[in-house]
Parts: structure tokens; sequence; C-alpha cells
């Protein structure tokens, strides 16, 4: 395949950036890459620029950016704008870091919610339901209120 300045079909500067077509076609409906004119029988002809354009926004989508994120990006590409790309970055980067936050607290608390099922017997309540039941502001209807009371009383 034959990559000089200009000569891609949509289809090879699909594969040339490993996406499908209607990712590139979806790319300039958002205005993140543009149309070039028809020439050549009518057929858009890519070069190179376009598939490095696909690789960063896919590149920046890998990151966790959305596209209108990326668009901002895209804005700086020319590199000179360090410190405002710097600023979108510590920006993700504390959504990132708040997510994991989130993910920590619900795997701790499924976590215990898992033990408490494999560690219950009779016929008690599941913990898990229950849980889910108080945890939506639902009291558990008085016949589970009397098994989760007997789960938790002695003897």
């Amino acid at each position: 395949m034959e990559k000089t300045s200009n000569s891609l079909t949509i289809g090879a500067l699909a594969k040339a950036a490993m996406v499908n077509v209607e990712t590139i076609r979806f790319y300039q409906r958002k205005g993140l890459m543009s149309e070039p004119d028809r020439v050549y029988g009518s057929i858009r002809r890519y070069g190179e620029a376009d598939i490095a354009r696909v690789r960063f926004v896919k590149s920046a989508q890998r990151l966790g950016f959305s596209l209108d994120e990326v668009a901002g990006l895209l804005r700086l590409e020319d590199g000179v704008h360090c410190e405002e790309a710097s600023h979108l970055a510590e920006h993700k980067l504390a959504s990132v870091r708040e997510k994991l936050s989130d993910l920590a607290r619900m795997e701790a608390v499924l976590s215990q919610l898992v033990h408490a099922c494999h560690s219950h017997t009779g016929c008690v309540s599941c913990p898990l339901i229950a849980s889910l039941q108080v945890a939506q502001g639902n009291e558990p209807s008085s016949a589970s209120a009397k098994r989760l009371h007997r789960r938790r009383a002695p003897g």
C-alpha cells in the first residue's frame, strides 16, 4: 500500500489507523477531522496527517478523554500550549482518581456483601438484597426484618 501524500482512500486510511471506516466518518461529523475535497474521479483522498490525527484521537480516548475534550486537545496539538494541555490533563487525572476512589469503595462494599452471602445459613434473608433495600430507603418488609433480626441475634 503506497502512503504518499493524500493518496489513501477512506478504507485505506481506516486500515492504516486501525479503525473502522465508520469511525472516520463519525470523527468527520463531530468536527475532529476535516473531509478532504473530492478529486480523482470524486473519491476523497487522505494522507499521513490524517492517519496521525486518527491515532491522536484514539490515544486520547484510551486515556479517558471524551470527544469534546479531544476536540480541545486537537486545538492545542501544535505543542506550544503545554500549560493549557497540562490543565486539561490535570482535570482528567482528578476525575480518574475520583472514579478509582468510587470503584475502591464499591469493591469493598461488594466484597463484604459477597462474604456475608456465602456465610449466612438457614432461611435468613439474603444480605445483599436486604442491604440494597435499606440503601434505597425501602425498609425491608416485616418478615424480612424479622429474619434479619434473627440472623443478628445471638444463639
